[in-house]
């Protein structure tokens, strides 16, 4: 007997489509209720954990901690080292030198909407592990290297650190990590060079000289600005080169962008972004009008700019960057910093015997370096959340 041939009646047509559309609409819920998981329930990550992927997301602007934005909050748990750190300059140790207040060590940027990990030297040197860190820029670079070091090296043995000197740079070892955190001396970031008769050339166009020491770097951290905007009186150069065209005057401004744009050029042509993360620091703001005066004795904070004022060099910086290929990002403290004007070593750069402490206006007064502990602690505490992966 023959067997009897599948016949699909309209009755089996319809049970079919409706068993797909139920189907679909399954798979369509179960992917809704997967994303809405991922984006409203990341039990992986802790409250601290949380805090860093606001800070660190450039891929979504919500979930980002913008510094710019903020107060500085009094915090009696700061500061994180004391004076007593080997590493400082003597003419940052304030309280060493005689300052007699110390609040100026205990106030800690707080963003709106978020807030910036307190720093935690092992757990920084961990994720630094086999990692070349290295700060590169002006006398202000070196308060922050200088910083950082104090900030991580109470945690490593005496004998499983030191520092290094080489040319223009220095490097601190934490030996068991095998990480250095290093500084690099170039305050132009172009070359400054001599030339005939001994006057000092600015080379807008040259920085191969400098740019040597920051390959194979893992973690670059710039800073240029205070030098370019020198007076005539105290400018480090005598006159500006570029190409074969020696030039006796340049708007600074107009000069700035020369060498950032020589400086960014590099990094575009010489760095890989895999290999390499770099972080542009913006200028740390001076309190330096009234001859120097403005910051003696200041011992709080100001809580508020009566007129907000963004430097030229900031505008020009911002600039350059948005050009580049390579994803640089700024890291910008201009303007949280210009509230501390409490923060500098004033008068307060060297020991002063009793009587030289009668007469404190008979010395020059620093309103552009800052007293350690102190400001520049929080600067590295932005960056340790910023490289936190």
């Amino acid at each position: 007997m023959a067997k009897p041939k599948f016949q699909l009646t309209q009755y089996s047509l319809f049970i079919f489509l409706f068993l797909g559309i139920l189907l679909c609409f399954f798979l369509v819920e179960a992917s809704s209720q997967l994303q809405l998981g991922l984006e409203d329930h990341e039990p992986w990550l802790n409250e601290e954990d949380e805090e860093v992927i606001l800070v660190q997301s450039s891929h979504d602007s919500k979930k980002r901690c913008d510094f710019l934005v903020g107060k500085w909050v009094y915090d009696q748990s700061y500061p994180l080292y004391d004076s007593n750190c080997p590493y400082l300059s003597t003419a940052v140790t304030c309280q060493k030198n005689g300052r007699p207040d110390s609040d100026y060590e205990k106030w800690k940027w707080k963003p709106q909407g978020c807030s910036i990990p307190r720093f935690d030297a092992l757990d920084f040197l961990g994720r630094m592990r086999k990692k070349r860190i290295m700060l590169v820029g002006d006398s202000i670079m070196r308060n922050q290297w200088e910083s950082l070091v104090c900030l991580v090296q109470g945690v490593i043995p005496n004998g499983r650190k030191r520092v290094m000197y080489s040319g223009p740079s220095m490097a601190f070892h934490a030996m068991d990590f095998e990480t250095s955190i290093e500084f690099s001396w170039a305050p132009l970031l172009v070359e400054l060079k001599k030339g005939p008769e001994n006057k000092r050339i600015l080379h807008l166009d040259l920085i191969q000289e400098n740019a040597k020491y920051w390959r194979g770097v893992d973690i670059l951290v710039f800073d240029s600005a205070h030098w370019w905007t020198h007076s005539d009186k105290w400018s480090s150069w005598d006159y500006f080169m570029e190409g074969n065209n020696l030039l006796k005057s340049m708007n600074p401004m107009v000069a700035y962008q020369k060498g950032l744009t020589t400086w960014s050029k590099w990094v575009d042509s010489n760095l890989d972004p895999r290999k390499t993360r770099v972080i542009f620091r913006s200028m740390s703001p001076r309190h330096n009008r009234e001859n120097g005066w403005k910051c003696y004795n200041q011992k709080r904070p100001l809580a508020f700019f009566s007129h907000q004022h963004v430097p030229e060099q900031l505008l020009v910086l911002q600039g350059v960057l948005r050009r580049m290929r390579f994803p640089v990002y700024l890291q910008d403290i201009t303007t949280s910093t210009a509230l501390r004007r409490d923060g500098h070593p004033s008068v307060y750069t060297r020991a002063m015997a009793q009587e030289e402490k009668q007469h404190p206006r008979d010395f020059s007064s620093d309103c552009s370096h800052w007293c350690l502990p102190g400001v520049p602690d929080i600067w590295n505490e932005m960056l340790s959340a910023l490289l936190k992966q």
